[in-house]
This record gives C-alpha cells, structure tokens and sequence, in this order.
C-alpha cells in the first residue's frame, strides 16, 4: 500500500519476492549477536569472523540498508515491516553462505522483536506481554540460527561508549539514552525471547577476553 508514496518499499517487495519460502540451513554453524548500540557488536562479529574464517552478515541486509533512514522516518508499522522484511531477505543469504562458512550475524529477528515490544508497549518492564506470550516465540517460516548471543553492558559503560564514538545518534539510541524505562523493556524483551533464547555475554571486560567467552560459548553449543 505504501509502495506508491515510498518508491523504495516497491524495490525491498521485490527482492522479498525472490526469496524461496522455505530457507534451509547450510551444514555450517549460524550464530547471531544481538544487544544495544555500543555494547561491542561490531567488534566482536567481526573478530568471530576472523576467528572462524566465517561470512559476516547484517541486518538490514546490505541490498537494502541505504534505505534505513528512509524507513526509519515512517510511522511504527511502515518501519517495522521494512526490518522484518529484511530478515526473510537475510534468511536467504544466511542459508546460501551456511553451505559454505560459519555464518555470523549482527542482529537478527529478535531486535525487531525486542524492539517493536519496547516501543508498543509504555510504562515499566512489568508491563509487558507475561513471559511465555507467543510475542516472544521465534517466526514458523523464518531460517533458526544455532546460537543467539545477548552482549550487554552497564548502562553508563554503555552511554560513555557512545560518546567515545561521536557517531549521530539514530532515534532509538537517543530515546534509550533518555528514556531508562524505554531500554529496561528493550533489554527485557531481549531475554524473554524463546525458542532460540538469548545467551548473555557481559561485553564489559577486554575485547580479548569477551572473543574468548563467545568463542567458547560457541564451540560448546555449535558443531565446528
């Protein structure tokens, strides 16, 4: 419907169109890290990567991550459907590199989940959906990775990260900075999330220290 006014929806329906319905995982382990801006993603996937000669995959998916400001400036439902969209177009990548390599991911389904939670629902982390509410339940028709890892940080660890940065700030960063009770349901919809569940990996130590952690995580729960 809003193909019309945003020329570019037209062109992300097209390439989810050319995704096969059912995506079948490669025989290589697919591991995805999810968490909040600036608890160490970016980092960390790319030294799994290295670690284990794997493909880095992100989410929105390269094909369509120029059009992320565009959609992030929509209403709620316009922009949640551009990033669940690309996750089925991300599905068809991962299950093409997970013939070949280990497959890692910044981000996946359950920051669109996590995310659209938080923001449907207001007030305090006690009025979200209960625990076992289907909202948490991994998508039928979605390609399951093997591992899901959760890095998290202390909030004022995470905010001094940030600023280090000096990168602008998308809106969701700048309302989980200003708005506490906003990123305690972010956080909370995280490890609510079932069926894969979040593993949590404290991101606070060294940089060598947390690639140890994960690498460890992973070799115990995927076949390598």
């Amino acid at each position: 419907q809003c193909a019309a006014r945003i020329p570019e929806a037209r062109a992300v329906l097209d390439l989810l169109e050319k995704c096969p319905e059912h995506q079948k995982k490669g025989s290589f382990p697919v591991v995805v890290f999810e968490g909040l801006d600036a608890t160490g993603k970016t980092t960390v996937t790319e030294s799994v990567k290295d670690a284990l000669n794997g493909v880095l995959l992100r989410s929105p998916p390269a094909c369509i991550s120029q059009w992320r400001t565009i959609f992030d400036d929509e209403p709620a439902p316009i922009k949640r459907a551009f990033y669940a969209a690309g996750n089925y177009i991300l599905a068809s990548e991962i299950a093409k590199a997970s013939t070949q390599a280990p497959v890692i991911i910044d981000r996946y389904w359950h920051s669109t989940a996590a995310y659209t939670i938080a923001t449907e629902i207001n007030g305090k982390v006690q009025d979200l959906p209960p625990t076992h509410n289907e909202v948490y339940q991994w998508p039928q028709d979605l390609l399951k990775p093997d591992l899901v890892l959760l890095l998290t940080v202390d909030p004022e660890e995470r905010v001094q990260r940030l600023q280090r940065r000096g990168l602008e700030k998308t809106k969701e960063e700048a309302e989980l900075e200003a708005n506490s009770l906003f990123r305690q349901r972010v956080e909370e919809s995280y490890r609510r999330m079932v069926n894969p569940a979040c593993q949590e990996v404290d991101a606070s130590p060294s940089k060598e220290e947390v690639l140890k952690t994960v690498l460890q995580l992973i070799e115990k729960h995927c076949a390598l």
